[in-house]
């Protein structure tokens, strides 16, 4: 007997939290990486904006002291010159700024959705190879939350707050140097005061990040309840639950506004204070700045240059206290995010798959050996034990049994939604854990009980099961299936959209769909879960027929509660509580008179009037 284990495909929340908050968003990083050409023309245009901003207050100073000081004095005509020169040159400065800034704005929005639009595909790509057991501890709701409310925060962030930081990094850089060149006595006492404003940013900047993280989570709670209860609304309507599921929307979503309120609260905080300590402390310097002036130890170009500088670096951490809530809002975007990304599914393809044998005239052998499996949900709750079946090529074995006699989680396993903790499951004598998923599904058909249509037209819907299929082959297909009379039926024919999970069908139309598309599909191995359990008593004749058909050359296993549809199965395999307790034709059973008597006997046996 072998002995595999399953891992569990949980997201850890733990696992970027480890990391620091801003430390996280190196996990985009992959994403930036094939872009750094645009990267590279938006750092040259973001220079030239940055340097044509630092020249400004350079201008005003010569306009100041060789243009007013010279008109004050005997040279007014020369001062006029030197006004006119510099205005000259401060439009030429400005027309250099409008074009860097354009083409900086330009290049990082681009940078912006690409990256987006990237991280939302890669997300959606790896979610979509996850196993069941993922999709048994995550909602459906958080996923879609992640991929729209947390990407769109970080396309804020590399759209433009990346920009944003290094244009105003610069500025901060650039600003600081020309305060030391035009007065260091003032810049120094400027610096020891803009310490005092570090501290509340970092304080201030931890809780804004925790709040961010908290309502992000807070939204994607309530996105998952509206999902649930929009999939779910002709069940809510019919209990008249409306009202109730309103106000538990309601309350989702105002929590999630409370929280919203806390970030914003602690954010305008950060902001206040950062603008006050900062205005504060340049305000003070300036006022020393005109005692200077007064004494004679300054000149008005040099104070007003000063003054501008000053401006430029006060605004830059301004903007950079700003920048740090986003990139804080956005952190806690990217932890959800690698989260998903770090989620590994422990059904995966093998390092060296093996090849299915050629398919032979009959189908495909099915072996299981010991098989035990519990889901990874309730480990302790086995739903088969110790099962063995071995099933011939063209073979038709029914499979029946009370309800969680483990039925469907037989076609799971077959199917490696999950691996079994035991046991092994070979099909035509290659285990399938030795074969690539795509080789393996690509071998299997299946018509589940919970049948799935897409929003789409009757056409696509069946030729799900085989896109390469021409018009021709779907129309067989539905033909086989009994579809084809009600699909002409329709306004548009086979190009008749179906509507969100199939609401303009009936429940056997929906039923006859999934058939012709396991049919289109055209298998080795069909699974048939409850395949008629929705039809009336003519569309199951119908189909009925038809699959009896389909069956020839193929292996077919079928779960039916309804046991007049398998009585024709070669083999009954009767389950109870996770094991084969009875195994044979439909008459050896019956005869038998076990378990499968007893569900014979309930369904078929007919009661006379009870005399009076």
């Amino acid at each position: 007997m072998t002995t595999r284990s399953t891992r569990s495909t949980d997201i850890d929340p733990d696992a970027a939290s480890r990391k620091g908050s801003l430390a996280t968003l190196r996990g985009l990083a992959p994403f930036l990486r094939p872009y750094r050409r645009q990267f590279v023309l938006a750092g040259i245009a973001l220079l030239f904006a940055a340097g044509a901003t630092l020249a400004i207050p350079a201008a005003f100073k010569k306009m100041i002291d060789l243009g007013f000081g010279a008109a004050a004095g005997a040279g007014a005509t020369s001062g006029i010159e030197h006004v006119d020169a510099t205005f000259a040159a401060l439009f030429g400065v400005a027309a250099v700024l409008a074009v860097a800034t354009a083409a900086r704005f330009y290049m990082v929005s681009w940078l912006g959705e690409r990256v987006t639009a990237d991280i939302r595909s890669a997300v959606y790509r790896h979610v979509v190879h996850q196993s069941p057991a993922f999709f048994e501890t995550t909602r459906t709701g958080e996923v879609l939350s992640r991929l729209t409310t947390d990407t769109t925060l970080i396309q804020a962030v590399v759209g433009t707050s990346i920009s944003l930081a290094l244009r105003n990094t610069l500025l901060f850089s650039g600003g600081l140097v020309m305060l030391f060149v035009t007065s260091p006595r003032l810049t120094s006492i400027i610096l020891g005061l803009l310490v005092l404003v570090v501290l509340p940013i970092v304080l201030f900047g931890r809780r804004v990040r925790k709040l961010s993280r908290d309502s992000q989570d807070r939204i994607a709670d309530a996105s998952a309840v509206a999902g649930e209860i929009l999939n779910a609304m002709p069940t809510v309507q019919a209990f008249t639950r409306e009202g109730h599921e309103a106000g538990r929307f309601g309350a989702s979503v105002d929590s999630a506004f409370a929280t919203a309120i806390r970030r914003i609260r602690a954010r305008a905080t950060l902001t206040m204070l950062a603008i006050v300590l900062v205005f504060g402390a340049i305000v003070f310097v300036l006022w020393l700045g005109a005692h200077a002036v007064l004494a004679g130890t300054m000149t008005g170009g040099d104070l007003g240059q000063f003054i501008l500088y000053a401006g430029i670096v006060a605004g830059s951490v301004g903007a950079l206290s700003e920048v740090m809530g986003d990139a804080q809002r956005a952190a806690g975007a990217t932890e959800r995010l690698l989260e998903l990304l770090a989620a590994r599914s422990s059904i995966q393809d093998p390092l060296q798959p093996k090849a299915l044998p050629a398919r032979t005239a009959n189908g495909a052998r099915v072996t299981l050996d010991q098989v035990t499996f519990a889901y990874p949900s309730r480990l302790d709750s086995a739903s088969l034990s110790h099962l063995s079946l071995d099933i011939r090529p063209g073979e038709t074995v029914a499979v029946v049994g009370p309800s969680g006699a483990g039925k469907t989680t037989l076609f799971q396993l077959l199917l490696r939604f999950y691996d079994p903790q035991a046991g092994s499951i070979a099909l035509d004598g290659v285990d399938l854990r030795d074969l690539a998923l795509h080789t393996l599904r690509g071998a299997v058909g299946i018509v589940p009980q919970d049948t799935v249509i897409f929003s789409s037209s009757a056409l696509e819907n069946i030729r799900y099961g085989r896109p390469e299929a021409s018009d021709e082959e779907v129309v067989a297909a539905a033909r086989l299936a009994a579809a084809h009379e009600f699909i002409e039926r329709l306004p548009e024919g086979y190009a008749s959209f179906l509507g969100e999970r199939g609401v303009r069908l009936s429940g056997g139309q929906r039923q006859r769909i999934a058939i012709a598309r396991a049919l289109l599909k055209n298998p080795p191995l069909l699974l048939l879960d409850e395949a008629t359990s929705a039809l009336d008593a003519e569309s199951e004749r119908l189909v009925q027929r038809a699959l009896e058909a389909a069956m020839v050359g193929r292996t077919t296993i079928i779960i039916a509660h309804r046991l007049a549809t398998v009585q024709r199965a070669d083999r009954i395999v009767v389950l109870d509580e996770g094991r084969i307790v009875e195994s044979g034709t439909h008459a050896e059973l019956v005869a038998l008179g076990g378990v499968y008597a007893n569900l014979a006997a309930l369904q078929f046996q007919t009661h006379a009037p009870v005399a009076a």
